[in-house]
């Protein structure tokens, strides 16, 4: 999709909606990540909670963000039992960019402000929420930004979407 900004455009949209909402960060660069465990290295150096975000579809078409701590295996079958949700696979590249904005590796809860059609559902890990601050890419996957939980869950509110927090299944 060549009719998308650019990364700095969309980046600089991102932070104009922060600060209207009256939210602050800290900006960490550093080199693309695309894996939490390339992500692995440059954390090291931010202090907070660190994140990892799925994009999935279920079985009926519905797609879903879950965003969670880094660290955690998640099991996305007990997941999809928990929220009553046909089981769910990994959406598409193609899917991401059509409905978030984002390219793979850059997925964000961020991204929501590209959904004003609220087309994503959105679960929040529950203990991710109690880290301070906690850690998201800025639309991009060679930034990171830190912000409070309680500025996450308002600008996810501002975005229009009513997120679920839930204490995530864990993987055996």
């Amino acid at each position: 999709m060549t009719d998308l900004p650019s990364p700095d455009a969309r980046e600089a949209a991102l932070y104009e909606r922060l600060r209207a909402l009256g939210i602050t960060w800290t900006r960490y660069e550093h080199v693309p990540v695309f894996t939490v465990e390339e992500a692995a290295v440059v954390n090291a150096s931010q202090p907070g909670g660190h994140t990892k975000n799925l994009f999935l579809k279920d079985k009926k078409g519905g797609l879903w963000l879950v965003v969670l701590r880094d660290d955690f295996r998640l099991d996305l079958n007990a997941l999809s039992r928990q929220l009553a949700s046909p089981r769910f696979s990994f959406g598409s590249g193609e899917l991401l960019m059509a409905v978030l904005g984002v390219p793979p590796g850059s997925v964000t809860p961020f991204s929501l402000i590209n959904d004003p059609g609220n087309k994503v559902r959105v679960v929040l890990d529950e203990a991710m929420l109690r880290h301070e601050p906690i850690n998201f890419h800025p639309l991009r996957n060679d930034r990171t930004i830190a912000v409070t939980a309680a500025d996450l869950l308002n600008f996810i509110a501002d975005c229009g979407h009513a997120p679920r927090i839930e204490t995530l299944p864990e993987a055996s």
